[in-house]
């Protein structure tokens, strides 16, 4: 019974600290540790007739008349400590503390017999669904055993004086948030969104004061063109632009990815869906168009149609690499903040410009996330075959 009592401590214990339930770990080791100590005391140094202390001088009785002693005390830490996580803890830990007074009475050779057996099989019980309930609770990720809820909890005296988003801050991961986005975005409304490199501003191309809101959020030169982002090749093949054979199969081997490629601007962006912004996007003669490999921009274009895209930061400034930065950066500027975590990368995309390909190949406008030697490659060997 001694080692059977012994071994569901240490396995209480064990899987408290499996859930990071440092405090119950350290409870249930200290009870194994008291039950062990207690049982080995009662096995080996006592009499079982009488139930004295057998072959133990004066020195050695006080020696365990002080451990239980000191059992007692650090116990009593755990009982309030106890109170503020479960009903179950608080009572094995007051169970203990009564079993700490028998082993206390014991060494004194003072111990009712009755008071024993009724603290004992209390304890027994307590501490059996105590470990039965942690070992279902830990196996299944859910609590099908009640452990009770906490005699108190602590409560901070300051009210949570943290300021509410400056703007909407919808989750990616969640359909609601990525339906918000595209509703504002749709409407005429400027919001940050994750991308397959850096967090960006997005506009919708249909809403051209959008466009210009957003030369305005980033202290953007108007000298500078904004691109547009697009979900897929085929969008760009129905609308049917005026693409060599080479440029299209170049294209076709760096989209999706973080290479944007600069072609000839036309009426054909009218059939792409780029409508009243025309004049607002690229520059013009030229635009660079984008397939980024994020699923979740995908869909979120797929909803609104292109979307003029330039890096979410501060024009000047390095770019935002998380959607907390897009917030404290610019939030109280947007009306909405895709949250989407880390970004795949800390750069943006590398441009290429791409209008004299068939005469004098590639050029490279701006490195980044995708080496300038890696797009050559592909360039080279796309032109061989």
């Amino acid at each position: 019974l001694i080692l059977i009592g012994g071994f569901v401590q240490l396995l209480a214990g064990f899987l408290a600290f499996r859930k990071y339930d440092h405090l119950g770990g350290a409870a249930f080791l200290t009870f194994s540790a008291l039950w062990s100590s207690y049982g080995a005391t009662r096995i080996i140094c006592a009499d079982p007739i009488s139930g004295h202390l057998l072959n133990i001088g004066a020195g050695n009785t006080e020696g365990f008349t002080a451990g239980s002693i000191a059992f007692l005390v650090l116990n009593a830490f755990l009982i309030i400590l106890a109170s503020s996580f479960n009903v179950v803890l608080l009572c094995v830990t007051l169970a203990m503390e009564l079993l700490s007074i028998c082993f206390l009475l014991f060494t004194l050779e003072n111990l009712p017999l009755p008071f024993e057996i009724v603290v004992l099989s209390i304890f027994s019980i307590l501490c059996f669904y105590g470990a039965t309930a942690s070992l279902a609770n830990c196996m299944f990720g859910k609590d099908l055993l009640m452990m009770g809820p906490p005699l108190f909890t602590a409560g901070s005296s300051k009210k949570d004086t943290q300021d509410p988003p400056p703007c909407l801050c919808p989750k990616s991961h969640c359909t609601s948030g990525l339906r918000t986005i595209a509703e504002l975005l749709n409407t005429g409304a400027v919001c940050g969104v994750p991308t397959d490199t850096v967090y960006a501003l997005a506009a919708s191309c249909k809403h051209p004061q959008a466009i210009e809101k957003v030369y305005r959020i980033k202290d953007r030169p108007q000298e500078k063109p904004i691109c547009i982002f697009i979900s897929n090749l085929d969008q760009l093949r129905a609308a049917a632009p005026p693409i060599s054979p080479l440029l299209w199969e170049f294209m076709e081997n760096v989209y999706p990815g973080g290479i944007g490629c600069i072609i000839q601007k036309g009426e054909w962006l009218k059939k792409l869906g780029v409508g009243a912004g025309y004049s607002r996007v690229g520059t013009q003669d030229s635009i660079m168009i984008r397939v980024p490999d994020l699923t979740v921009l995908v869909h979120l274009i797929d909803m609104t149609g292109p979307l003029a895209i330039t890096s979410a930061n501060p024009s000047g400034e390095v770019d935002s690499t998380h959607h907390d930065m897009v917030i404290s950066r610019l939030g109280h500027k947007l009306e909405g903040v895709l949250c989407d975590g880390e970004s795949d990368e800390v750069v943006a995309s590398t441009v290429v410009n791409c209008t004299k390909i068939d005469e004098s190949g590639i050029t490279i406008v701006r490195e980044g996330c995708i080496p300038a030697g890696k797009v050559m490659q592909i360039f080279e060997r796309v032109k061989n075959t």
